[in-house]
């Protein structure tokens, strides 16, 4: 079997992986670009793999004249700029001890205990630079029926990092087949394990929550995560059952991690979210049981965080979306308030500040409708 795309015709690519085969090294691509391209999805990262050591990996490309950055020189990574585009070169390797959050590792001239120390069978595949496909391990059949397991025992390669807990989870929800349900061994050994998630930082497990909320579909993932428990470490307090409905009422939009962590609730503080991204999930939790109109909402949030509300509100309190809510939140978002403090002289100050408040809050109220005539000649007080 055979991968093909512009990832790996890439002249610099190709050009790194003659550097270390001309020197009588192995080049082998790695991960996600060999899984991407079997399941026919968008490559991303290019990533190799080599049985020369680090220092060698610089000295041959840097001869070959790309730029080195000795990215995880210790843990055998050097990530390589090759024709604009980074490359993650790391050797052979095998685990010699681990803690739960990092390793130390022994370097190895076999691809198969390479193979062996990862995370996923899907993600132990190799290529060569004419990409026909390495299988050291015999994972192949899985990548093929979409099935996420891990590699070897389960319970072995989570206490190597407990953040594969987590990757289980996301990489059922963007790669496993939504006809099969979640390997149950894995299921288990998370479940089992689940305590150890408490001793990863915030910053990496937020990461893997957005990049899990952001799947086509993550419902089945984070309905097993909360029937193993999982769910409740990292956002205690969380109810998955709103998380379906909410995809499907998403038919044809984007998806958005910050709107199905808000349906999500529960206490999303230690995810270590930017003050903006704090900011976007608590605006849709605020207004989800207010009654402020699709149109009003677009024109205090801004389309995103409009229709975020709209789509959360109607699958936690179960209601259908309102007609034409999106030409509402485009109407608000186009719409600008129509009063002007000159509008109110001779007030100043305080009491104009107040009535500007009243009469905005009035307007919002009455769906953005009544225009500057309108309140001033009905609402000079304010109502």
């Amino acid at each position: 079997m055979k991968v093909s795309g512009d990832w790996l015709d890439n002249p610099a690519s190709q050009g790194l992986c003659a550097a270390l085969s001309d020197a009588g090294y192995k080049a082998l691509f790695v991960g996600g670009c060999v899984r991407n391209a079997l399941l026919g999805v968008p490559v991303g990262d290019t990533d190799l793999a080599t049985d020369a050591l680090p220092e060698t990996v610089s000295k041959l490309a840097i001869s070959a004249g790309f730029k080195v950055i000795p990215t995880g020189i210790d843990h055998g990574t050097v990530t390589v700029i090759a024709g604009g585009t980074p490359h993650e070169v790391t050797t052979f390797r095998r685990d010699v001890e681990t803690d739960g959050r990092r390793a130390v590792v022994a370097f190895s001239g076999d691809v198969a205990e390479d193979a062996a120390r990862r995370d996923f069978t899907m993600n132990a595949l190799y290529a060569t630079a004419d990409g026909t496909v390495i299988d050291p391990l015999g994972n192949l059949p899985d990548l093929l029926a979409r099935r996420i397991r891990f590699v070897g025992d389960p319970d072995q390669r989570i206490r190597e990092d407990y953040l594969r807990i987590l990757r289980f989870f996301r990489f059922h929800a963007h790669y496993g087949d939504p006809m099969q349900g979640i390997d149950s061994d894995g299921l288990a050994a998370c479940a089992e394990l689940a305590e150890g998630l408490d001793n990863l930082s915030a910053e990496r497990i937020g990461a893997e929550v957005k990049k899990l909320l952001s799947a086509p579909d993550p419902a089945p993932s984070v309905a097993a995560m909360a029937q193993a428990g999982i769910l409740h470490h990292i956002l205690p307090g969380a109810d998955a059952r709103a998380l379906a409905p909410l995809v499907h009422l998403e038919s044809g939009l984007a998806p958005r991690w910050q709107r199905r962590l808000a349906v999500l609730g529960g206490d999303h503080d230690h995810l270590r979210l930017s003050r903006a991204e704090t900011g976007t999930v608590r605006h849709i939790r605020d207004e989800i049981g207010s009654t402020t109109t699709p149109a009003a909402l677009g024109y205090l949030y801004g389309p995103d965080i409009a229709a975020d509300t709209v789509l959360a509100r109607a699958a936690v309190l179960e209601w259908p979306l309102p007609p034409d809510w999106q030409a509402d939140v485009l109407r608000g978002v186009q719409t600008a308030f129509p009063i002007r403090a000159a509008d109110l002289a001779p007030l100043a100050g305080p009491a104009l500040g107040q009535r500007l408040k009243t009469l905005k809050s009035n307007w919002l109220r009455a769906d953005l409708h009544p225009d500057r005539a309108t309140l001033l000649a009905i609402l000079p007080d304010g109502g």
